[in-house]
């Protein structure tokens, strides 16, 4: 067994990935600490920083010293997949969620995800109003609907940087590149339910967005093929009993 580390603390561990995010930093640390203050449940965040270039860890760090609800990962550099399957594997929580730390989802709006966590394993955001420009937003529509072809999730926005998990559900995903475009259908393979809810959306104020035309659809296409040749293989273990108790 495991030993305990501070997120088993909580109810709500919020992960934040990020890799070179430096110009947020500070917003992250006054948006998320206002939001713990008054979050409907005892919560935490835990920042997984992805092998950062830019100096951002360093200022992420000096906010987690002044915020006794504040923890942090470092990781090499992996991608958001991995950095997302770390801070889940870290967790301890009951429920765990996951914001981008470009801030473009409102900490808020975990409250609508929240009150639907007892009932599905994942609770995720449909960006109403998206303010990305129309070349993003144009792919992003082609990646979502040869997702939902290739996986038969019947997910909405299955990018949206606004998440709630139920723990012990998240923590069954397998680990593959492209993992955080299919949490949904991983949640769905592994006996999981979920739900979407409309959450607000703004444009990106601060930092360089990682993703372009290029990542946005060649991934996408191509990784949906990986994850139906791991669906197919995927070992799902119930264990029914034993004396290690």
């Amino acid at each position: 067994m495991r030993a305990e580390n501070k997120t088993a603390q909580y109810d709500f561990t919020i992960l934040v990935p990020f890799f070179n995010e430096k110009e947020n930093a500070v917003a992250l640390e006054d948006r998320l600490g206002a939001y713990l203050e008054r979050c409907p449940v005892k919560a935490c965040v835990l920042f997984v920083n992805d092998g950062s270039t830019d100096g951002g860890e360093a200022l992420i760090r000096e906010a987690c010293a002044r915020h006794p609800h504040f923890y942090w990962l470092d990781l090499e550099h992996t991608g958001l997949s991995g950095a997302l399957k770390a801070g889940i594997a870290a967790c301890q929580s009951r429920l765990v969620g996951y914001i981008d730390a470009d801030l473009q989802t409102d900490p808020d709006d975990f409250d609508l995800l929240l009150a639907e966590s007892d009932h599905y394993e994942l609770v995720l955001g449909i960006r109403a109003h998206r303010k990305d420009g129309f070349v993003k937003r144009a792919s992003s529509r082609i990646a979502n609907g040869w997702r939902r072809m290739m996986t038969h999730d019947g997910i909405t926005d299955t990018g949206c940087p606004l998440k709630v998990m139920q723990t012990a559900c998240a923590q069954k995903i397998p680990m593959f590149k492209g993992m955080h475009r299919f949490i949904p259908a991983c949640i769905q393979m592994v006996g999981g339910h979920c739900k979407e809810i409309p959450v607000r959306h703004y444009p990106r104020t601060a930092g360089k967005a990682k993703y372009n035309l290029a990542n946005r659809l060649v991934g996408p296409f191509v990784d949906c093929f990986g994850w139906r040749w791991m669906k197919k293989r995927y070992l799902d273990i119930r264990i029914k009993g034993g004396n290690l108790e």
